[in-house]
């Protein structure tokens, strides 16, 4: 017969599974009771409703989960958020609301770099951990930068149009303006 465990040791067991954490997300600190096997963008979407990053294929292999994690990109399906305990996490909600990835989002709706905008947030975080490191990439290095995400209506191409184009705004100088 089989025993199912009761009483105070059961529930220490059960709350042992749960953890606080104070992880600063989008800039703004907060602590947080978690489930020790909740994922990041659960995380994010379930208890913050951040919802921008989306749950796609549960394996790290489309992209749609992509956040920043301390400045780098990680699969927040495949990142738990009890390991972001004392980090900072960026999502697509922090980088538009900052306006930092303004010229990224014009681009790809100028050149038509999203469509149903599933995959887009994704491409996004990782568009602009790229471009953080200045110049201009090849198209080469932004295909391959862009190589863990998954994008089943645009072809790419107008996504790397987009992304190659904001590298080479980046670091022209504005024009100058006539008159007052």
């Amino acid at each position: 017969m089989l025993s199912i465990p009761r009483g105070e040791a059961f529930r220490a067991e059960m709350s042992a599974r749960d953890l606080d954490i104070t992880v600063t997300v989008n800039g703004e600190t907060l602590s947080a009771h978690v489930e020790a096997r909740k994922t990041l963008v659960d995380f994010l979407r379930e208890d913050l409703a951040l919802t921008g990053s989306h749950v796609g294929c549960e394996h790290g292999v489309c992209g749609a989960c992509t956040v920043l994690l301390n400045g780098e990109t990680v699969r927040g399906c495949l990142t738990f958020a009890v390991q972001c305990a004392g980090a900072q996490v960026e999502t697509i909600e922090g980088l538009s609301d900052s306006g930092e990835a303004a010229d990224l989002q014009r681009a790809f709706q100028e050149r038509n770099a999203l469509q149903c905008g599933y995959c887009t947030p994704g491409i996004l975080i990782s568009a602009r951990e790229l471009l953080a490191g200045g110049g201009v990439p090849s198209r080469e290095t932004i295909r391959e930068h862009l190589s863990g995400h998954y994008c089943r209506c645009t072809g790419y191409q107008a996504i790397v149009d987009a992304i190659e184009a904001v590298a080479r705004a980046r670091i022209s100088p504005p024009p100058l303006r006539r008159g007052g």
